[in-house]
C-alpha cells in the first residue's frame, strides 16, 4: 500500500530569511484574496459557477503585467499557483458539501495562518540532514529534526504559527499491507469528566488544556482591551495572546497523539460512537422570539466538549489504525448509556446520575461510562455480524 504522511518541524530562520518568507506569504495571500473576489463576482452573476484553476492561472500573468500589481514579479510563481489550486479545491469541497467545508473566505494579515507550498521538491529543493535548501532566495535553512523523515519528499509547506516558522514535508512511500500485532477488540466511550473509558475498564482522564490556561488567557485578553488598538503595545499583547492559544493547541495535540498511539498499538479493532460533535456543541441561545434555557450551563458544556478534541482524536485513531493494519468502527450512538448490558433493558431511569448506572429491571449496577463502552463494543459485534440495517431494525 502507498502511505502518504506529513512530518512537521520548527525552522531556525535568520532575519533575512524570515523577512523573505513574510514577503512570499504576503504575495500568496494577495493572490488568494484577489482571485476570491473575482470568484465571488462570478458566483453572483452566474449562480453556483466559479472559474476553475485553469482559468484562474491566467490571472496571475495579467496581474504581473498590470502596473499596479507588477510587484508580483518578485513572487515565486509556484507559490501563487498553489494558492489558486487550493482555492479551486476549497470551492469544489464547498459545492460538493464534503465534510464540514465552508465557503472560502478572505485571508486577513495577522489573523489567518500564512503559508506557502513548494512543489516538485526533487527539482527545486534539497534535503541534507537537519537542513533544507529552498528556492526564491531562501537558501539553506536548518530545522529541529525531532524524528526521521520516512519516504520520498514530494512537497513541503512553510507556515507561521505562534511566533515561529514551521515546515511540513509531505512524503510518499510504499509498504507491504500491514497486519496488526494485536487481535483484541475494544469499545471506547468518550466523555467530559473522563476523556474516555474502554470496555476493558481502562480509564483516561482529560487534559483540558483550555481550562488549564483559561485564567491566564482571560487576563491577557483584558489587558489587550485596555490598550490603544493597533499601537505597539497592542501588537505585543496580541502576540502574547496568540502564544497562549498556540500553547493550548500544542498541549491538546500532544495529549491526543500520545493517547491515540497507545490505544492503536494495543487494539486491532476500536469501536466508537458516531458522534456529531457540531450538533452536540451547538449554542442554546435560540432566537429573540424563542430564547433558549440554561444557556450558561450549555455554554460551559460546549466549551468542555470542544476542549477534549473528539473529532481530532477520531481522525488520529483512524489513520493510525490504517498504518498498523487495524480498523476503527463507528456505530450509532443511540441508547448506549441507557441499555443494560446484562438484560438489554432500555430505560432513561437506568441512568439517574451522570456517573452511576443501575438497571431498574435486573438491578445490575456499574459505572455509567463503563456500561456505555461495553454496549458500544457489543453493538460493534452486531454491526460486523449482521450489518447496520439489522442493528437499526432492532
Amino acid at each position: 500500500m502507498i502511505v502518504r504522511q506529513g512530518f512537521k518541524y520548527r525552522l531556525d530562520t535568520n532575519d533575512a530569511q524570515s523577512a523573505r518568507l513574510r514577503v512570499l506569504c504576503g504575495h500568496a495571500r494577495f493572490v488568494w484574496n484577489q482571485a476570491l473576489a473575482l470568484c465571488n463576482e462570478a458566483a453572483q452573476t452566474e449562480g453556483q459557477y466559479v472559474p476553475r484553476y485553469e482559468s484562474m492561472a491566467k490571472w496571475v500573468t495579467d496581474w504581473k503585467k498590470d502596473s499596479e500589481t507588477e510587484w508580483l514579479k518578485e513572487a515565486y510563481t509556484d507559490n501563487l499557483q498553489q494558492k489558486l489550486k487550493d482555492l479551486d479545491t476549497a470551492w469544489q469541497r464547498y459545492f460538493k458539501k464534503i465534510g464540514n467545508a465552508r465557503r472560502p473566505r478572505f485571508k486577513k494579515k495577522g489573523r489567518s495562518r500564512d503559508s506557502i507550498r513548494f512543489v516538485n521538491f526533487h527539482k527545486y529543493c534539497k534535503l541534507e540532514g537537519r537542513r533544507v535548501k529552498l528556492p526564491s532566495g531562501l537558501g539553506w535553512i536548518t530545522f529541529c529534526k525531532s524524528r526521521d523523515i520516512l519516504g520520498t519528499v514530494k512537497n513541503c509547506t512553510i507556515g507561521f504559527d505562534g511566533g515561529h516558522w514551521f515546515i511540513s514535508f509531505q512524503t510518499e512511500r510504499q509498504i507491504d499491507q500491514p497486519k496488526h500485532s494485536s487481535r483484541s477488540m475494544v469499545g471506547l466511550d468518550l466523555g467530559v469528566t473522563r476523556f474516555f473509558t474502554l470496555s476493558d475498564g481502562t480509564v483516561k482522564e482529560p487534559a483540558s488544556s483550555f481550562k488549564a490556561h483559561q485564567h491566564r488567557l482571560t487576563r491577557a485578553q483584558r489587558a489587550l482591551a485596555k490598550k490603544v488598538k493597533f499601537s505597539a503595545n497592542w501588537q505585543k499583547q496580541k502576540a502574547r495572546i496568540n502564544r497562549i492559544h498556540t500553547r493550548i493547541a500544542s498541549v491538546r495535540r500532544d495529549y491526543l497523539h500520545k493517547t491515540s498511539t497507545t490505544i492503536s498499538k494495543n487494539h486491532a479493532m476500536i469501536v466508537i460512537e458516531d458522534l456529531k460533535v457540531s450538533n452536540m456543541s451547538r449554542s442554546a441561545k435560540g432566537t429573540t422570539e424563542n430564547p433558549g434555557t440554561n444557556v450558561a450551563a450549555k455554554s460551559g458544556l460546549n466549551r468542555s466538549i470542544l476542549d477534549q478534541g473528539w473529532h481530532e482524536f477520531r481522525r488520529q485513531l483512524t489513520y493510525k489504525q490504517a498504518f498498523r493494519g487495524g480498523e476503527v468502527l463507528a456505530v450509532p450512538a443511540h441508547y448506549t448509556s441507557q441499555t443494560c448490558p446484562v438484560c438489554q433493558h432500555i430505560s432513561a431511569d437506568n441512568r439517574k446520575t451522570q456517573a452511576r448506572f443501575e438497571c431498574v429491571e435486573c438491578g445490575f449496577s456499574e459505572n455509567a461510562d463503563l456500561v456505555g463502552a461495553i454496549n458500544i463494543k457489543a453493538r460493534g459485534h452486531r454491526v460486523l455480524a449482521c450489518g447496520e440495517s439489522a442493528l437499526a431494525a432492532r
